[in-house]
């Protein structure tokens, strides 16, 4: 077996830092190899004595397209992010951030600690050049498809000029995950009437017009606008793109309860919900977390995909999927080249 990580171009997954431990992560590594012939060749980082066995469970032990780099700590849920970074310097987390830091790895998946990796991710990788803050992006299901949430989580207090670096990348995720060629871009705020919202809206809706040659800007949108076939990038600031995401999950598990509850209310409504199980069965894969597995947090010097503490096998699957695409289509450098002419024009004083 490979015992180091050479290869740029890698994808470098943190094995230790899950819920469900790395049996799981190894499982989910099995499925995307299976499952995606091409895909970049993956590194798992972590215990080298608990994953080598695993490995050869799984049939992998030989195999060219994975590798294991030896990290001998773990960096806790209930870790302090910073603490976390400084203290456990051979953490799984740390030593994958490393791997991308040093040009072994293009991409990391973690489900771990979602503090430390971006803390660790923002001190060790840095932002690109021109971008002060990095943003998570979120895909979540609306009307005739799914959008881009952004920023959702990251940045919980943003300038103007943060949000127009949000909608650069969140068009790009957008291009690359969703394949929408040209995504259409909605600045949240309270009203789409001239002058409703905050300064930080007002300004940012002036400034987004300003590069909307870069991106295509459709306005501001509302809260009723949002789960609707209106745009494909909904651009907010980390303290309201957070509430918006868990309030869409909090609701979609209260209605998997509800609509459990009233269906198993009597043998009629069982009998009908058995005559709609495929009804059911699809309505669940469009709402299906698993299905894009992570939450990338773009704006950095290499590409970092945030997986949900408690992934299964088959989220992650899907989040080393994405990290995959993001190599291939070479996004970092395509938003690079956004984020200077955008920063270019910003610069300039208004018309």
């Amino acid at each position: 077996m490979v015992t180091s990580s050479g290869v740029s171009g890698r994808i470098a997954v943190d094995a230790m830092g899950g819920d469900l431990g790395p049996a799981e992560v190894v499982a989910a590594v099995q499925l995307a190899l299976a499952e995606f012939p091409d895909l970049n060749p993956i590194t798992l980082v972590g215990d080298t004595a608990v994953l080598t066995p695993l490995l050869a469970s799984a049939q992998l032990a030989n195999s060219p397209r994975a590798s294991v780099f030896h990290a001998s700590e773990v960096i806790a849920m209930d870790d302090k992010p910073l603490a976390g970074i400084k203290r456990k310097k051979d953490s799984s987390m740390v030593r994958a951030i490393e791997l991308v830091k040093n040009g072994e790895a293009c991409a990391i998946v973690s489900c771990g600690n979602t503090g430390a990796l971006m803390a660790g991710g923002t001190l060790k990788l840095r932002p690109m050049e021109g971008i002060a803050r990095p943003a998570l992006a979120a895909v979540i299901p609306r009307e005739n498809g799914h959008f881009i949430l952004i920023d959702a989580g990251a940045n919980p207090e943003a300038r103007p000029e943060h949000l127009v670096h949000n909608a650069i990348l969140g068009s790009h995720y957008c291009r690359v995950m969703l394949g929408i060629a040209r995504p259409r871009v909605g600045l949240m705020t309270i009203g789409t009437e001239e002058g409703k919202g905050n300064a930080l809206i007002t300004e940012t809706n002036e400034l987004l017009r300003r590069v909307d040659d870069i991106i295509n800007y459709a306005g501001p949108i509302e809260g009723f606008q949002v789960f609707t076939d209106h745009v494909d990038v909904v651009v907010c600031d980390g303290f309201v793109g957070n509430i918006m995401l868990k309030s869409w999950e909090s609701l979609v598990n209260f209605f998997k309860s509800m609509l459990k509850e009233e269906l198993s209310a009597n043998p009629l409504r069982k009998a009908g919900a058995l005559l709609s199980k495929g009804a059911f069965n699809s309505f669940k894969e469009r709402i299906n977390p698993e299905r894009y597995g992570g939450a990338p947090l773009l704006g950095l010097r290499g590409t970092i995909l945030k997986a949900h503490g408690s992934s299964n096998r088959y989220a992650l699957k899907s989040a080393i999927r994405a990290a995959g695409e993001v190599i291939k289509a070479d996004m970092n450098h395509l938003i690079e080249a956004d984020i200077t002419r955008a920063n270019a024009r910003l610069e300039q004083p208004a018309a």
